[in-house]
C-alpha cells in the first residue's frame, strides 16, 4: 500500500495556473484578472502581446486594482466565473 498525499493547491488535476493584474474588483467576490501572454505571430513572426481577461473568485475579497496576482482554474462558478485567486504575489504601489 502506497501512502497518499494530499495534492498541492497549483498542481491539483493538472488544473491551469496564470498570473495576471486586477483591473476591476467592483464586483461581489470576483475580480477580473488582466493575463498578457507574448506569442509569436503565425505569418509575420513578430512577438505580439496578447491580453485575456479573467473572471476570478476571490471570496476574501483580499485583491486590489492593480495587485499582481495568481489564479487557478476551477469548475464553472457562474457563467462566466471559472477561475480562483489563489495568491496575491505583490501589492499594488
Amino acid at each position: 500500500m502506497a501512502e497518499e498525499t494530499a495534492p498541492s493547491p497549483a498542481r491539483r488535476h493538472g488544473r491551469k495556473v496564470r498570473e495576471g493584474l486586477v483591473v476591476s474588483d467592483k464586483m461581489a467576490a470576483t475580480v477580473v484578472v488582466a493575463v498578457t501572454e507574448r506569442v509569436r505571430h503565425a505569418r509575420y513572426g513578430k512577438i505580439v502581446q496578447r491580453t485575456r481577461k479573467l473572471y476570478a473568485h476571490d471570496e476574501a475579497h483580499e485583491a486590489r486594482i492593480g495587485d499582481r496576482v495568481r489564479v487557478m482554474e476551477t469548475r464553472p462558478l457562474s457563467k462566466t466565473k471559472r477561475w480562483r485567486v489563489t495568491e496575491v504575489l505583490e501589492r499594488a504601489r
